[in-house]
């Protein structure tokens, strides 16, 4: 849940996933529970509350930023970019290079890691392994972190156009399709090739 706030609620504007927005919160309340409570964008995940884990990573006028630590008031006439609010087809080449490299397990810390990914690889378009490792310093309990790096550097070649990565499945297939398309997603008691 959201920590009270002292301050009494005004409209605070500000632009979400090219959406024009306007809450009518206390300034002083964390970006992300404006985000999660108020917008219903729960790709944004609250994770620590303190700004370590990363979890609820998003963009703030190309910046990646831990929304929890970051006071709506302060972000007045910003633009933000959420997960959803990435590519909702999944087509960005840091979302492509991820399901490529198999990079998800829990998958809970994942989107504050393509937000913050996709900030770096679009202000560093090659970066290096100590750029990736200096930028994105979310934390993955399930340590992915050899994967991430090789899912950034691809990105980042997408992104340059020296690299296509196939696209998997869209949001909303039915799993056997997408079993067609991507063999390791074939369903239990299915057998491949239905």
């Amino acid at each position: 849940m959201p920590p009270r706030r002292g301050a009494t609620p005004r409209p605070v504007r500000f632009t979400v996933n090219n959406q024009p927005v306007e809450y009518r919160l206390a300034p002083d309340t964390p970006l992300l529970w404006a985000l999660r409570d108020a917008s219903n964008l729960t790709g944004t995940k609250y994770g620590c509350g303190t700004g370590h884990c990363g979890a609820c990573t998003v963009d703030i006028d190309g910046v990646a930023r831990r929304s929890c630590q970051v006071a709506i008031g302060t972000i007045e006439g910003s633009y933000v970019t959420t997960i959803e609010g990435l590519s909702r087809e999944r087509t960005h080449p840091v979302q492509l290079a991820f399901l490529a490299g198999n990079v998800g397990q829990c998958g809970f810390c994942i989107p504050g890691m393509v937000m913050a990914a996709a900030a770096l690889i679009r202000r560093v378009p090659d970066p290096s392994e100590a750029q990736i490792r200096g930028a994105i310093t979310n934390i993955c309990r399930c340590g992915i972190y050899p994967r991430l790096v090789d899912a950034v550097q691809r990105a980042a070649r997408a992104a340059r156009g020296e690299e296509v990565i196939p696209a998997g499945p869209r949001p909303g297939n039915d799993p056997a399709d997408a079993a067609q398309l991507v063999p390791a997603l074939v369903p239990p008691g299915m057998p491949p090739g239905r």
